[in-house]
């Protein structure tokens, strides 16, 4: 990773897979959907953690070492000339260990209002009514409640993203962190991409918004949820209308604080 590594983090169905789509038309780029470094990352933390005995003879550098390593390893078959994104969600939420790493890695969080988040989610669910999905757990019960309830939890996979990006957004390491909305992202791509370059300090490019074509079906398929890491060939904004009851949508249709200036109080910037 000569050229460094930088992260798209944020909610999901926000347009991380979207964007990493784009970026990758970008011969000096290497992004894709969520990757397995965040797992391996977090599993590396809690060995080296006083739950291991043998934590006693790891120092700190060892630590550090030991994590930067994962990353390098990891991508060591990427041409070295690439610039690298890994994409997790759980990235807003370790804004303190990427900043010791990587003093020079930005973040870039996909975020989209709630509702249609999680309008998103129950409308893949349907489209596949006869596959249960991870995402529950691969249970075929409940109803929308249930599934709001569980997508909203704290460790849910939406409550968890949330939670995390509200972290990064207040916490001391917001200056490596930029918020780039789905409707930029799908409604004018040019302006959404020339932020990214300028946020990383990258050269411009012309990207092709006719023609992305990012797909990963045989995991999506092992999830249960074909179509969860497709996108269009097309980048646009289609409107439609909600599938969701309005007492879900009432519930969390204030809470896109990131649309609220006077709650930016380290100026974090939002695209």
């Amino acid at each position: 990773m000569q050229h460094g590594i930088h992260f798209i983090s944020g909610l999901p169905r926000a347009g991380s897979t979207l964007l990493a789509g784009i970026l990758r038309q970008n011969p000096g780029f290497h992004a894709g959907m969520t990757s397995p470094v965040g797992t391996l990352f977090m599993a590396l933390l809690r060995q080296m953690s006083q739950e291991n005995e043998f934590a006693l003879f790891i120092e700190e550098r060892q630590r550090k070492a030991v994590l930067a390593g994962l990353f390098e390893s990891f991508y060591q078959h990427i041409q070295a000339e690439k610039l690298v994104f890994d994409t997790n969600r759980l990235w807003c939420g370790k804004l303190p260990a990427l900043a010791t790493l990587f003093p020079d890695a930005k973040v870039i969080a996909c975020v989209r209002d709630l509702p249609w988040v999680l309008d998103s989610v129950e409308r893949l669910i349907r489209r596949n009514k006869f596959e249960p999905s991870k995402i529950f757990n691969f249970d075929p019960g409940g109803t929308v409640y249930n599934r709001v309830d569980g997508l909203l939890g704290m460790n849910g996979m939406v409550g968890f993203a949330y939670n995390a990006l509200k972290e990064a957004y207040y916490g001391e390491h917001a200056d490596r962190l930029m918020l780039l909305t789905y409707e930029t992202l799908t409604r004018t791509p040019a302006k959404a991409m020339a932020a990214v370059y300028d946020f990383i300090g990258a050269p411009p490019f012309a990207h092709d918004f006719d023609h992305v074509d990012y797909a990963e079906d045989e995991f999506d398929a092992r999830l249960g949820t074909p179509g969860l890491h497709r996108v269009a060939a097309k980048v646009q904004h289609i409107d439609r209308q909600m599938i969701l009851p309005p007492d879900v949508i009432r519930r969390v249709e204030n809470d896109s604080f990131w649309t609220d200036a006077k709650r930016n109080l380290r100026g974090v910037r939002v695209v």
